[in-house]
Order: structure tokens, then C-alpha cells, then sequence
């Protein structure tokens, strides 16, 4: 049913929200359930999009960028942002869309700050997925994983962007991992050339602003803990020993959870759609059953 749901068109509301010191670009599509999906940095709604697509016969979904990035542009000078800026935008944006608690899924970086938005106004979270959040501070080689984004990001100040972001991926998936497969541009569809020219444009915001102070986060586990709300940590069946499959499993087991294997590695959630929404879906009718 999924395959032929995406092939329709799905009418997407493009929408503003002015919050302190930026103004958040969101996309509403589908109706049903309220669902909140935040990427990670510095990717922006578009990533999420297909998934976004396939579950909006189901849900109302409900995506957007982070601010700094792409479409999501602040109104002040670019500063130094954490996880705590990014879950009260999300915070805000709930409210803006009613009083409704939310279904929240988050990816990657954004599964911090849905993390963060949970332990913070979890009156607003009915529940949580978080698909590998990147979460070094939990794990035991801590200071090995400081001193390897550090290196990042020196390595953009001194050698830009490029650089950078290929030290940035290869600790993320890490060592022992194949190398990312390149698409071929001619036969990406025009909003992927689109949403990989936004990205681009996303870096110098990202790497000398964002990277650092948003792997600094230590999620408040007491406070996730007594908000009762239930909580699915993801990580891909295909990922290997990079931050965020190793984070996911101590999250995990700090939450007293088992993982829930995704289809794919650390980019499942754009490149498996149809199983992925599948997945997503039978947990959120689990977690909190009509």
C-alpha cells in the first residue's frame, strides 16, 4: 500500500513561524494524528520528506527546518546554538499548532532536540522515537569522540568546508564503514539537486556554530524517565561503529529499553521510506494505542 501512496501526490503547506532570533520554515501534510519529525544538522525538512509522504495517510505530519538552516533563516548574526535553542523552536512550534500532544520523531541531531523538547514540556510529546542520536558524552570514550569533532572543527577553520565534512562523516559512521555511495546528479529529481544545494549552503552555519555545542548534550534521562512518555530508540540494522549507532544502544539501555532495528544505516529514514513508515507506524499504534 506504502509503494503506491508515494507514487500520489501529497499536498505539502509551506508555512512560516517567527520564534526568537530566527523565523522556522515548517511543511504540514496529511491529516490524522499530530506527528513532529525533526532532522538532523545540517540536513533540512527535505530529508524526511519522502517518510513525511508515505505517513501522511496516517498522520498528520508535520516537518521543518531547524533554524540557521536552509529555509529557516535567523534575524540576527549566526551564533553559537545548543540543543536547548533548537527544543524550545520545537517547543513553539507545538504550541503554534495547537494543543494537541504530538507523536515526535527525531533523526540524528534533531532526535537531540526531540529528546531535549520530551524531557523539557513532555505534556506536549504523546510519544518518542529517536533514530541514532549522536550522543558522545554517553559513551565511555568520551574524550576520544571530543577530541575527533574538535578535530572537525579546526579542520573547517583551517581547510574549509570539504574537509571537514568528510572527517565529520567518517566519525559518524565510523572507520570500518564503506565510504558513502555518490548519487549520480543527473538522475536525482530536481528537490534532491535542491535539498543537496541547501545543505551545502548549510555548512558555514553548521560546522563552526552548531557541531560542537550540540555534541556537548547530555539528555536529562530522570526527567525522560518521569514523564512516563513511551520512548523508542532506532538504530539502523546496516550501521556500523560511528557515534550514533553506538549512542543509540547505551540510550537505550540507560531508558531500560531494547533498540528497535531500522532497515539501513544512519540515513534509513530517507533511503527505506515505505519499510521504515511501516515500522514507525506499528510502534506508534503499540506505544500509545488508539
Amino acid at each position: 500500500m506504502n509503494n503506491v501512496q508515494s507514487l500520489v501526490p501529497i499536498n505539502v503547506e509551506a508555512k512560516t513561524l517567527q520564534v526568537p532570533g530566527a523565523r522556522l520554515h515548517y511543511e504540514v501534510r496529511g491529516t490524522g494524528p499530530l506527528l513532529l519529525m525533526i532532522p538532523g544538522a545540517p540536513a533540512d525538512a527535505g530529508a524526511l520528506a519522502g517518510l513525511a509522504d508515505v505517513l501522511a495517510d496516517r498522520y498528520t505530519v508535520v516537518t521543518y527546518d531547524q533554524r540557521g538552516l536552509s529555509r529557516s533563516t535567523l534575524t540576527g548574526p549566526p551564533a553559537d546554538t545548543d540543543v536547548t535553542v533548537f527544543a524550545d523552536d520545537a517547543h513553539r512550534l507545538l504550541a503554534a499548532l495547537g494543543d494537541e500532544p504530538a507523536h515526535v520523531l527525531g533523526n540524528s541531531g534533531g532526535a537531540l532536540t526531540a529528546l531535549a523538547l520530551a524531557a523539557r514540556h513532555p505534556g506536549q510529546v504523546r510519544s518518542l522515537i529517536v533514530h541514532e542520536p549522536p550522543l558522545p558524552e554517553l559513551l565511555p570514550d568520551r574524550d576520544r569522540w571530543r577530541a575527533a569533532f574538535q578535530d572537525v572543527h579546526d579542520t573547517y577553520h583551517l581547510h574549509g568546508a570539504g574537509a571537514a565534512m568528510g572527517k565529520f562523516i567518517t566519525t559518524v559512521d565510523g572507520e570500518n564503514a564503506a565510504p558513502p555511495a555518490m548519487p549520480d546528479p543527473s538522475q536525482m529529481p530536481p528537490e534532491a539537486l535542491e535539498m543537496m544545494g541547501r545543505i551545502q549552503g548549510n555548512l558555514d552555519f553548521f560546522l563552526p556554530h552548531v557541531l560542537l555545542p550540540v555534541l556537548r548534550f547530555t539528555p536529562d534521562l530522570d526527567a525522560l524517565r518521569a514523564a512516563r512518555t513511551p520512548v523508542v530508540v532506532g538504530v539502523g540494522a546496516a550501521s556500523g561503529d560511528g557515534v550514533p549507532a553506538l549512542s543509540a544502544r547505551v540510550l537505550a539501555d540507560r531508558l531500560g529499553v531494547e533498540p528497535l532495528t531500522f532497515p539501513g544505516d544512519h540515513q534509513g529514514l530517507a533511503l527505506d521510506v515505505a519499510a521504515c513508515a511501516d515500522l514507525i507506524h506499528t510502534e506508534l499504534v503499540r506505544t500509545v494505542p488508539a
